[in-house]
């Protein structure tokens, strides 16, 4: 019966169903806040972010993987909403056995059971465009088989279209942050993700970036168990990293350290970001190393923008406005005022702040949960006031992560020197050798280039 109601969830009518579900809910959102207390009026915003997180937290596709990353752009979204949509991580429903066995069946022939020693029916963990089963390969490797839901591209295609359609609304309402850039960004991100061969290519080149690092693990892939819907990978161990909130402090902080450069030395000596840090992304073992275990959403940049991220943490460093300035140019922010510039400073400061310390500290001072959000309230009404932003695509996925990850370390309270942390990855920085590594990283992978 649960297979008949999920085909009939993929069949047009019943798309056509879950995309008045969202629009209900988003248009909602839409109407509320043009007579909100925001604007004038009167609205619980709390109970209204509640109602939209139930309303999409049991849909599969792109809206949810939008809405995780609306939760982690704080300067995006009303903070009840952020808090709200943060609590999105991998609670899609999942599909039933006899629909899985077609699915399989489709991209492995009709003989598909074969070609593995066990294959688990129940998923292991079912997410916003996919879900994993835990299985055995004929050596008897555990696995993880990644299965992209059926008609997602096509999900995805109708989901983006809407997604413009909620933007729009949403501007003429605020006009802190233009999300023109942040929308091409979003699509050509989530498009890449329905790709599972490029994904497996980039898990070959996270094993190229990060083959120093000891204390991170990244799968392996199995080419034959593979196609561009299905990734069959090694499983690998480990334990939700919010189980680690109640371990002694030393090892919260050698998490953290671990993240750290499990993110951050693929930027700084190859120009690569993990743009999806949510924690279904990855996970901990006994010993406090971090296993990778999503590679869809990857961002590669050129070495001038790595170029501009060091420029403005320089420029914080000497109270240098002009390198601020070249910085942001190099990003490609557009018509700065320098009323502008003292408001992004203000938000670079914060996110900046950790690494222009030379002490053991926590990512954030004082006791929120909510990393960042206060700052991002004020920087984001000043915006508002002086006319509004841009964010040039290259900037989403880079904000993200900082975000995404300062969260982390705040649920863990770890109390690091992250400006050790930070130094110990620019010293000796060069624009060339960067640009070599990444050039001979992405050949080896045969990963594409193109943004």
């Amino acid at each position: 019966m649960e297979d008949k109601k999920l085909e009939k969830r993929n069949t047009f009518s019943g798309r056509v169903k879950r995309y008045a579900r969202v629009s209900g809910a988003v248009g909602g959102l839409a109407a509320r806040l043009a007579t909100s207390k925001y604007l004038g009026s009167n609205l619980d915003k709390a109970e209204h972010a509640r109602e939209l997180r139930d309303a999409l937290g049991g849909l599969k596709g792109p809206l949810m993987k939008v809405a995780q990353i609306m939760s982690t752009v704080p300067d995006f979204l009303p903070q009840e909403y952020i808090e709200e949509l943060g609590h999105l991580q991998n609670n899609a429903p999942a599909m039933g056995w006899l629909f899985v066995k077609r699915r399989m069946a489709s991209e492995l022939g009709r003989n598909w059971e074969n070609k593995f020693k066990s294959f688990e029916h129940a998923a292991a963990a079912a997410a916003s465009l996919g879900q994993v089963h835990r299985a055995t390969s004929k050596s008897g490797q555990p696995l993880a088989c990644k299965l992209q839901y059926p008609d997602m591209r096509s999900i995805v295609e109708a989901d983006l279209g809407q997604l413009q359609i909620i933007f729009s609304v949403y501007r003429r309402f605020d006009k802190a942050i233009d999300p023109q850039e942040i929308h091409a960004e979003i699509s050509s991100r989530l498009r890449e993700e329905l790709d599972y061969t490029r994904e497996a290519a980039h898990i070959k080149l996270y094993q190229i970036m990060l083959s120093a690092e000891e204390n991170v693990h990244i799968p392996e892939i199995f080419p034959e168990l593979s196609t561009d819907r299905l990734l069959s990978m090694s499983w690998l161990d480990g334990e939700n990293l919010l189980t680690a909130r109640e371990d002694p402090q030393i090892k919260r902080n050698k998490i953290a350290q671990n993240l750290f450069r499990a993110w951050y030395v693929p930027f700084y000596s190859y120009g690569c970001i993990h743009g999806d840090p949510h924690l279904g992304n990855y996970s901990v073992r006994a010993d406090g190393t971090i296993n990778l275990l999503d590679f869809g959403c990857i961002r590669m940049f050129e070495a001038s923008f790595v170029q501009g991220v060091l420029d403005l943490y320089n420029s914080l460093l000497k109270n240098d406005k002009d390198l601020a300035i070249k910085a942001y140019e190099t990003w490609g922010f557009k018509n700065l005022t320098k009323d502008i510039i003292d408001v992004l400073n203000v938000w670079a400061g914060f996110i900046y702040a950790p690494l222009l310390q030379d002490k053991k500290r926590k990512i954030q001072e004082g006791d929120s949960k909510m990393y960042g959000a206060e700052v991002a309230a004020k920087v984001h009404k000043q915006l508002h006031q002086l006319g509004g932003v841009k964010p040039p695509r290259e900037f989403v996925l880079m904000d993200r992560a900082a975000v995404g990850l300062g969260s982390v370390f705040t649920h863990l309270s770890a109390k690091v020197n992250w400006h050790r942390l930070f130094n110990e990855l620019i010293t000796d920085f060069d624009l060339k050798i960067l640009e070599e590594r990444q050039l001979n990283a992405v050949k080896h992978a045969k990963v594409p280039l193109k943004n």
